[in-house]
């Protein structure tokens, strides 16, 4: 007899909690939260970075969009080597900018897929194992680029042309 009233006591505290549950009628107001400001990131404008060492210098300039798409211009002016400069067409990828820069160098025009990561304010140019395929050199496996710092491009003032 105690079991069953035991038993008939949950029932009933279970079918009492359900129902309460089930008479609660207020609608749920769902209100869209407005993006934040820092969400909404437009260009500001060029971005400029180089690096100088003895004479050579490697020069960077360059829009991100929304989509985190990258557009700019980029140069090579290194000691014993033929200056080269062209376009750079890509993506930030978290940290790390991969793009085509398209240049011309001694008349012929070339296309090279470069990588810079950014950290700290600047950008590491990085290397690695390379494959030429339809006129374009681009990183065999970008997860084993290696980023030297002593190729590291700081910020600098835009260049007006």
């Amino acid at each position: 007899m105690k079991k069953a009233l035991i038993l008939m006591v949950m029932a009933l505290a279970v079918f009492t909690s359900c129902k309460k549950e089930a008479t609660t009628t207020e609608p749920i107001q769902i209100t869209p939260s407005p993006p934040k400001e820092a969400e909404i990131v437009e260009p500001a404008g060029d971005q400029c970075y180089a690096w100088k060492s003895n004479g050579s210098i490697i020069e960077m300039s360059f829009n991100v969009n929304s989509h985190q798409e990258v557009n700019g211009k980029l140069s090579y002016n290194l000691v014993g080597k033929d200056k080269n400069e062209g376009t750079l067409i890509g993506n930030m990828k978290g940290d790390t900018l991969i793009a085509d820069y398209t240049f011309n160098s001694e008349g012929v025009s070339s296309v090279r897929e470069v990588a810079f990561l950014q950290k700290d304010g600047t950008f590491i140019e990085g290397y690695g194992d390379v494959v030429d395929a339809n006129n374009r050199v681009s990183f065999k496996d970008k997860s084993k680029l290696k980023f030297d710092a002593k190729n590291t491009l700081v910020k600098v003032d835009c260049k007006v042309e």
